[in-house]
């Protein structure tokens, strides 16, 4: 990828982050009048506070009470409608930029995603998707609400004392230059690099508990967790520094601001010997730099988040593909719906693996209605890639046609619902036996559960353990391998597949109950198809017919 293409795709990363405009502006408008608002009371009290010492007349002073509260009260609201209205805008747009990036990654999954860490893309598409809101909150809307609400305040000082709204212009610039400038010099490299530290942190925890049996078994779980601690002080140290360069940049601001505060009175001073400003208003000039440099706080921050989330944003891009893989196939199609239980038919089927590989180097094979037919080969024969590309995670060159209709042309979803795989290794999620069920088909009743439980043989093992509750455990730690084929099958057939591909289905079942296993699988199937893969011969009388393949291709 070229650096300006790249740099183009981190730009349209960033412009999905920010919140559409008409969403976006009440919470600039609402933080501007919550900022105005506290310069207004600073400079109204203390206006009030020098002139009660001052005049005998009470009228103003009454107004100028009634405007200290008028502005307190409006600082709170605005305050509020601030927070509400950014946040909900943020947090709204945050959805479709997650929604959006699972989007793009369904293609790649699962057959594209093999060579990517997976601790690389839970930190993309959670912590640095996560990150992006920050792009409205912490700085588009405050950089925004300090610009508007300096130039205000020199407009206003302007009036009170041309120099002292001199001053104040020279040193806002010169806070601007020292926040962006100083944090930009101590703490870039740092920000930059907390994502990606992030990252390794996760994929160490990842593999970690993932992978912690095979890791006690080889006596190398002490190396696992000596590479999460390496991580954790690696993200810290660099948090560190990130934090230190803020800190230097809102340091130097806050310098800044005093000098502009001392400025101001050196500045406006000399005109009260010539009437050009009294008391009252000379405490406004030198009180109104104070609150204006509080809210010119925030630049340090901004600039600082701003460099996080480009870094984010640059992460999200090399997750995400600049185009799907020819060899994969996308969801886009024609979308047909299939009356009944088709008829399969491939011819001379071909496909390869992300990368080049080849799976598929010619495949003949009919899948009438209603049949089983067995597909048998060695190790490698490409019978997992089969099962793939029926599915449409492969895309496929040659003849593939369902009821008549050619496959190749069909959306992913449309493919998926007439055809059903059962993986080798089926995944569960740490929820209940119902849970697991429930997202094949979400309307389902527990009677309904239970009975198709008994159709796969597990309705008895789940009344024993206390019925739908019971859990799975993570990927089905706390069932057996033969227990998660059932299940997976259970949620197959709920979901009403009329072909179903079985891969594999015996694969951690013990030799003595593969042939029962796969019996009451073929038997639960009923009237549906069935393509059964697997290098074990099944049962006498449970297949049809038999397929066999080697290197790629139909013996």
């Amino acid at each position: 990828m070229s650096a300006d293409t790249r740099s183009q795709r981190v730009r349209g990363v960033l412009r999905l982050a920010q919140p559409p405009t008409g969403r976006f502006i009440p919470g600039l408008v609402w933080g501007v009048l919550s900022a105005g608002a506290a310069v207004s009371l600073l400079a109204v009290s203390g206006w009030l506070i020098v002139s009660a010492s001052i005049v005998d007349s009470l009228v103003p002073l009454s107004v100028a009470v009634v405007g200290v509260r008028f502005f307190a009260v409006t600082r709170a609201v605005t305050r509020y409608l601030e927070r509400l209205s950014g946040h909900d805008a943020a947090l709204r747009q945050l959805a479709a930029t997650r929604a959006d990036m699972v989007r793009r990654l369904t293609p790649l999954s699962p057959a594209g995603l093999g060579s990517t860490d997976r601790g690389q893309v839970l930190t993309a598409l959670v912590d640095d998707v996560e990150n992006l809101q920050n792009l409205p909150l912490r700085v588009v809307q405050p950089l925004g609400v300090a610009a508007l609400v300096a130039v205000g305040a020199v407009g206003f000082m302007a009036f009170v004392s041309p120099a002292a709204a001199l001053t104040l212009a020279i040193c806002l610039l010169l806070a601007a230059a020292a926040a962006i400038g100083l944090g930009w010099l101590f703490g870039s490299k740092a920000e930059s690099l907390v994502s990606a530290r992030r990252a390794e942190l996760s994929a160490a925890l990842v593999d970690y508990f993932g992978s912690l049996d095979v890791l006690l078994a080889y006596g190398v779980e002490g190396q696992a967790r000596a590479r999460i601690a390496a991580a954790d002080s690696a993200l810290r140290r660099v948090v560190d520094r990130a934090s230190l360069a803020q800190a230097v940049a809102a340091g130097a601001v806050s310098a800044v601001a005093g000098a502009a505060s001392v400025w101001a009175l050196a500045a406006a001073a000399p005109g009260l010997s010539d009437g050009t400003i009294d008391g009252p208003w000379l405490a406004v000039a030198v009180l109104v730099p104070m609150v204006v440099f509080e809210i010119f706080g925030a630049v340090p921050i901004a600039a600082g988040s701003w460099r996080s989330v480009r870094s984010s944003a640059e992460r999200i891009v090399d997750v995400l593909p600049e185009r799907v893989p020819d060899e994969l196939r996308p969801d886009a199609g024609e979308d047909v719906a299939f009356d009944g239980t088709p008829e399969v038919r491939l011819r001379g089927v071909r496909a390869n693996w992300p990368g080049g590989a080849a799976a598929l180097r010619g495949v003949d094979l009919d899948l009438g209605s209603g049949e089983r037919v067995l597909v048998a080969g060695p190790s490698g024969a490409g019978k997992s890639s089969l099962a793939a590309a029926l599915v449409g995670f492969l895309r496929v060159e040659g003849e593939y046609r369902i009821g008549g209709h050619d496959a190749t042309g069909l959306s992913g979803p449309a493919l998926r619902r007439v055809i059903g795989l059962c993986e080798q290794s089926p995944q569960l999620f740490d929820e209940d036996v119902r849970q697991n069920l429930l997202f094949a088909r979400d309307t389902a009743t527990d009677d309904e559960l239970l009975a198709v439980l008994d159709r796969v043989g597990l309705g008895a093992w789940v009344r024993e353990r206390g019925g739908l509750d019971a859990r799975v455990g993570d990927r089905g730690a706390l069932v057996s391998g033969g227990q998660a084929q059932r299940i997976s099958l259970a949620r197959a057939l709920l979901r009403g597949f009329p072909i179903l591909v079985l891969d594999e289905p015996t694969a951690g079942v013990d030799p003595d109950a593969s042939d029962a296993l796969l019996r009451d699988l073929l038997q639960a199937a009923g009237d549906q198809s069935v393509l059964l893969i697997s290098h074990v011969a099944p049962p006498a009388g449970t297949v049809d017919r038999v397929v066999r393949l080697d290197g790629g291709r139909t013996v």
